[in-house]
């Protein structure tokens, strides 16, 4: 084979690599609850395995040896993997920043005190809303009063207390009670994450997606509690893509700032990366770090601005949302390679106007905003993630 050579054209598409900063690693699909709006996979209960213990301390070697300075650790749950102590030790003795990811399900005060003992720096703590109701309809579970006394561990073993919100239509309109509630239970910071539309998400979007009437409200009452708390607490407010006037640049950039390990070793660039067409994601039990993230197909195929093509190729944007999010393009326009149709100079923008518009109709025909549309759920039924609901909708695809 002849030596590749590649046009002064070419090479100004291709951007000069650095080492990922993030490392997230999966640990498990497993968990207690069934949130609506998760971002795990829809077909996850075909994805079983899980890396061992020894393959995982080789991934956080192998990840802090190229450079990365964070390990998320996450799920699923990740406190259902027994060894979790063994990697968070594991990953402080190599130099990382270490985050647990977390429920609260399974965080008890022994084994709080085993993760301190271990060397972990931080945890965030989901809750789904500050009302009984709501978070245990939205989880389809009892954990409430739980997570309340797992804030309490938090803060009692000097934690930087994180709170993390998904927030949707069912509790936006609680959003300053969600506030006071973080506020109360000493949250250093809070981040109310609007919904993003992936995985199970969208499969619940018709029950999810709040109004923007809704947004511009909840975006006020945040606004006001900033003033209020000042610098007793961060509030990180994450707007939602279909309410946005223009894309936002994919995680950052596609495979620029975080590396994924799925429970079952598959290395991707952005969590969802994994049901997009055409491209192969490798297996960390087949390539190291390095190679998946400097050398691999799939994490090469999208970086830079080569791959676009028109509106996205001649933009005057091009490098500051770099097409925008690659796996909302599949699943709005059924192609990875289309402008994000959030962008308003897409073709197929008009799905998102439109998607917009229905939630707006919705609750212009009225009803409770803080339960599911139509009678006992039989408009638009909430599917909860489960092993079940998985196989289920996996069989359909």
């Amino acid at each position: 084979m002849g030596e590749l050579v590649m046009s002064e054209a070419d090479v100004s598409t291709v951007p000069t690599l650095s080492p990922p900063l993030w490392l997230l690693a999966e640990l498990t699909y497993r968990c207690p609850l069934h949130c609506v709006f998760c971002y795990n996979p829809v077909d996850f209960a075909q994805h079983k395995d899980e890396l061992g213990t020894d393959d995982w301390l080789r991934v956080l070697r192998e990840g802090r040896a190229m450079g990365a300075v964070q390990c998320g650790f996450s799920g699923g749950e990740p406190l259902l993997r027994d060894d979790l102590e063994v990697l968070v030790a594991e990953a402080r003795q190599l130099g990382y920043y270490t985050n647990l990811i977390t429920s609260g399900v399974g965080l008890t005060e022994a084994r709080a005190a085993r993760l301190k003992v271990a060397g972990l720096d931080h945890i965030q703590l989901s809750f789904q809303d500050s009302t009984r109701e709501i978070n245990d309809l939205v989880t389809r579970t009892t954990t409430f009063g739980l997570k309340q006394e797992v804030a309490k561990i938090i803060e009692s073993n000097g934690w930087p207390m994180v709170i993390n919100v998904v927030i949707h239509r069912l509790n936006i309109e609680h959003i300053g009670r969600i506030i006071e509630m973080a506020a109360d239970l000493g949250a250093e910071y809070l981040e109310l994450a609007n919904t993003q539309y992936y995985s199970w998400a969208h499969v619940n979007r018709d029950q999810l997606l709040p109004t923007r009437e809704q947004l511009i409200r909840a975006e006020a009452e945040t606004d006001r509690w900033r003033a209020k708390l000042g610098d007793k607490m961060r509030i990180f407010f994450v707007s939602p893509d279909y309410h946005e006037a223009k894309p936002k640049k994919c995680m950052n950039g596609w495979g620029n700032v975080f590396l994924t390990v799925t429970p079952d070793g598959t290395a991707l660039p952005c969590h969802t990366a994994r049901m997009l067409p055409g491209l192969t994601f490798p297996n960390v039990q087949e390539m190291n770090l390095k190679d998946i993230w400097f050398n691999s197909e799939g994490f090469n195929h999208y970086r830079g601005t080569g791959w676009m093509k028109e509106p996205c190729a001649s933009c005057d944007d091009k490098e500051k949302d770099l097409g925008g999010c690659r796996c909302q393009a599949f699943l709005l326009a059924n192609d990875p390679d289309a402008a994000d149709p959030v962008c308003p100079k897409s073709p197929h923008h008009q799905i998102v106007q439109d998607i917009v518009a229905g939630a707006d109709q919705r609750a212009a025909s009225g009803g409770d905003a803080s339960k599911p549309w139509g009678k006992e759920e039989d408009v638009f039924p909430l599917v909860f993630r489960g092993p079940k609901e998985s196989l289920g909708l996996s069989s359909k695809s």
